[in-house]
């Protein structure tokens, strides 16, 4: 497969449902390519998973074509959105942050780390301490960041940014938890406030970032 049809492949590369019927529609993954698709049979059918929205099979053929295409940043990236997409986040952290380690400009590889590391910095059902949600929840601040310095006209960079903020706050600003602190959590409720006001500035209207606003102007205001 050539360099501009593995760009095609991976810029319309999204599943959704509508009506109850599996479709595939345009995903503004952005993802950086080398000159050519590696001939490896694995990711072969690993590409042809991700179509038919079947990522559970497509993580198990990618991460079979590893070794030998461990090096191969488009590889790595369809394992990683294929991990994301079946939950398996821990997973997903890792793929994505080999991405980055071979192409450092690869923005939708630290988007996506960035709502891995926040998933399970909010999981309620696992056992993470304060200090290491708020140690992912700062990593994912730390990649949207990165991402929107690399891009700064994707509104959700900005909106994704602001729920790790928000839920920075809310960690910060709970009583009775080790690292308790009405300022920091102050200031990071400010901090989600001003990137949700930017995607409004972006895309006016939208009435759920028009409620995150709300809330986190609630959340900020009653804090004790």
């Amino acid at each position: 497969m050539k360099k501009n049809e593995l760009s095609f492949f991976l810029g319309n590369l999204k599943h959704g449902i509508i009506g109850g019927m599996l479709c595939i529609a345009v995903l503004a993954v952005q993802a950086q390519t080398t000159e050519t698709a590696p001939s490896n049979p694995n990711v072969r059918l690993g590409q042809k998973a991700l179509i038919d929205g079947d990522f559970k099979a497509a993580a198990n053929h990618l991460q079979k074509a590893l070794p030998a295409e461990a090096s191969d940043p488009d590889v790595m990236y369809m394992l990683g959105y294929s991990q994301y997409q079946i939950g398996e986040y821990k997973k997903a952290l890792a793929s994505f942050g080999k991405v980055i380690q071979l192409l450092p400009e690869h923005e939708s590889a630290y988007y996506y780390r960035g709502k891995a590391n926040n998933i399970l910095a909010v999981q309620t059902d696992t056992k993470i301490s304060s200090a290491n949600r708020e140690k992912m929840l700062n990593e994912a601040i730390a990649d949207y960041t990165k991402a929107i310095e690399l891009n700064g006209n994707d509104a959700k960079y900005y909106q994704n940014r602001g729920i790790a903020y928000r839920d920075l706050g809310i960690l910060r600003g709970t009583e009775g938890t080790a690292n308790y602190d009405k300022a920091l959590a102050s200031e990071s409720y400010d901090k989600s406030i001003a990137d949700f006001e930017q995607v409004l500035t972006m895309t006016p209207g939208k009435k759920d970032i028009q409620t995150e606003v709300k809330k986190a102007k609630v959340y900020r205001d009653n804090l004790k």
